[in-house]
């Protein structure tokens, strides 16, 4: 096989820090990734020169590594060109660039004024387009446009407590009319008042204790915990916990764990993935039943079954490799204020931040930013930063409780030195117990 991986990236940034524009910056980048497939053995070569000379030298290159001598070429037709236009209404040029720092000081203000205790304040809007097109010697021959955008803001609070932050962001797979329901101001208050919150908060518990994830909050912990472990790479090294496990209940039955690239304007939404192969919805976990892994083109050829459209890379510089989209458990029927109040004790993690995970084992530690005290039945103190740590299969078994709610939030996701845009998204939920490294006696 040999592929031709095209791709034309824009990006525009601003940021204001202390009241002030801090950065105001723009890139743009183009290039030709070209792979070939001889037997086991994979060429790759990239250049920025896209003239023909360029990109022939290239492939010349990626051949040398692969044939080792042998021989032959083989020409296939490509079929007709898929190409998928951008789904946003605005591109990066159609929105003055003043617009876009009104909603920064929006934001910065609307933070400021939550509280005294706010030291300090700043706000990022980021946008970017990456259109592509990839042609194969299968017959692959698509193209897709990608229109992504963000905004986030960062709260500092002091105290005689010392400095706590708070955080709120927002980003999505679409242009500027993410801000049609996007509340910047509103986005200022809440991460100023989760800064705020921490100042006065008390030593979270340490030991095993029942824990609810509010909705989309800890959805980072199943992709890292359980979504890297269902990745076909991992399952053909033999160093994924899941090995084998295909036909088995690895789950509670409340659980269904679902990875799609097609959910509307999600931050891992793409019409294509990196090999030109089509997104699409992945069921992996089915009632607790593990039903699939994610598969690219290289490792599902091995397997003699297609691609599951997870084959994904950071930029034409890089080989694609099996990636999580938009990974997501389903939601239950269970109210999220009687999951809580049937929980006596316990802390209820309205926000998690980054962890670790084996994915031979499992065992992961995640940080929480956003935590508080369960006590008979009620969301009580706030508590401080904290570690939740536990093992991915052991955790998905002692899921007890769905709410019918459900969120997503965006995430970068990092493998073997390549970051990607992902979904993460989860009702809210309880887990029976997982261990809290706080600090509390």
């Amino acid at each position: 096989m040999a592929e031709v991986f095209c791709e034309d990236r824009t990006s525009r940034s601003a940021s204001r820090d202390d009241g002030r524009i801090e950065e105001l910056s723009t890139g743009s980048s183009r290039g030709a990734g070209i792979r070939v497939v001889v037997g086991e053995t994979t060429g790759f070569a990239h250049t920025a020169d896209l003239s023909e000379a360029g990109l022939l030298a290239a492939a010349r290159a990626a051949s040398a590594v692969a044939r080792e001598g042998g021989g032959g070429t083989r020409l296939a037709p490509l079929e007709e060109h898929r190409r998928h236009d951008a789904t946003a209404r605005y591109l990066l040029d159609e929105i003055p660039t003043v617009t876009k720092l009104e909603l920064l000081a929006a934001a910065d203000e609307a933070a400021r004024s939550a509280g005294s205790a706010i030291s300090q304040v700043t706000t990022a809007f980021s946008e970017g387009r990456r259109r592509i097109l990839v042609a194969t010697t299968d017959g692959i021959y698509a193209s897709d446009d990608q229109v992504r955008t963000r905004f986030n803001v960062m709260c500092v609070a002091t105290a005689d407590t010392g400095l706590q932050t708070g955080f709120e962001s927002m980003a999505r797979t679409e242009g500027f009319e993410m801000f049609d329901d996007a509340d910047v101001a509103e986005m200022g208050r809440i991460a100023a008042r989760r800064a705020m919150a921490k100042l006065s908060a008390r030593p979270a518990p340490s030991g095993e204790v029942p824990v609810v994830l509010a909705g989309g909050s800890g959805g980072v912990l199943f992709h890292e915990a359980c979504g890297h472990g269902l990745e076909a790479d991992h399952i053909v090294k033999d160093s994924s916990v899941y090995c084998g496990q295909l036909g088995r209940q690895v789950a509670s039955p409340l659980v269904t764990l679902v990875d799609d690239g097609t959910v509307s304007g999600e931050w891992g939404t793409s019409a294509i993935d990196d090999e030109g192969r089509p997104a699409q919805r992945n069921v992996l976990i089915e009632d607790g039943i593990l039903t699939d892994y994610m598969w690219d083109w290289l490792r599902a050829r091995k397997e003699g079954r297609p691609s599951s459209g997870n084959g994904r890379r950071e930029t034409y510089k890089d080989l694609p490799m099996v990636r999580m989209t938009n990974t997501f458990l389903l939601a239950g029927q269970e109210d999220p204020d009687e999951i809580i109040a049937q929980t006596p004790d316990g802390v209820y993690v309205a926000k998690l931040g980054g962890g670790q995970v084996s994915t031979a084992t499992g065992d992961f530690v995640f940080g929480t930013t956003e935590a508080y005290l369960i006590e008979g039945g009620r969301i009580t103190e706030p508590l401080r930063d904290a570690n939740l740590i536990g093992n991915g299969p052991e955790v998905l078994r002692r899921i007890d409780a769905l709410g019918n709610d459900f969120s997503m939030m965006p995430g970068t996701c990092g493998k073997d030195g390549q970051s990607v845009p992902v979904g993460c998204g989860q009702p809210t939920l309880r887990i029976t117990g997982v261990t809290i490294g706080g600090t509390a006696a």
